[in-house]
């Protein structure tokens, strides 16, 4: 089963189940998988839905960081709660050795040399782990193995 296939099937579980949350932010996901295809002007790939998940993953972070600058923590949990549903979606983040092991094979596949190649390193990097990858923790431990050279 694809995850399309995948995706509908647990928005159709959590319309009769009546789980308000999952069923609203696979609703969201739909439109967003909809507007990507008009956009497209063809069906997203198993790698297109990825993409479209990890940004509204971005965005519930984002908004769950700005509602707790902002005091509205009923917000905060809410859009918290969202996230956690979208990440399940996702695969398991590149972290930790995982990372720095993905960083030191893009540095040799690029020849990198210092810190003026990040740019081609972190393309690389983005291009071998898309949907896994956090780009802050990224570009640190791209950083970090950049400067050792």
């Amino acid at each position: 089963m694809n995850l399309a296939e995948q995706l509908e099937q647990d928005y159709v579980a959590a319309y009769k189940a009546r789980d308000v949350l999952r069923l609203g932010v696979l609703r969201l996901l739909k439109t967003a998988l909809k507007n990507f295809q008009v956009e497209h002007l063809r069906p997203p790939t198993d790698e297109d839905i990825l993409t479209v998940i990890a940004r509204q993953c971005k965005q519930r972070q984002d908004s769950t960081e700005q509602f707790r600058l902002a005091g509205r923590q009923d917000l905060a949990d809410k859009e918290s709660a969202e996230h956690a549903i979208l990440r399940s979606y996702l695969p398991k983040p590149l972290e930790g050795e995982d990372l720095v092991e993905a960083v030191r094979a893009a540095v040799a596949a690029v020849n990198a040399s210092g810190m003026r190649d990040m740019g081609r390193v972190m393309q690389r990097l983005t291009a071998a782990h898309k949907a896994r990858l956090d780009g802050k923790a990224a570009s640190a431990a791209v950083k970090a193995v950049l400067q050792t050279l």
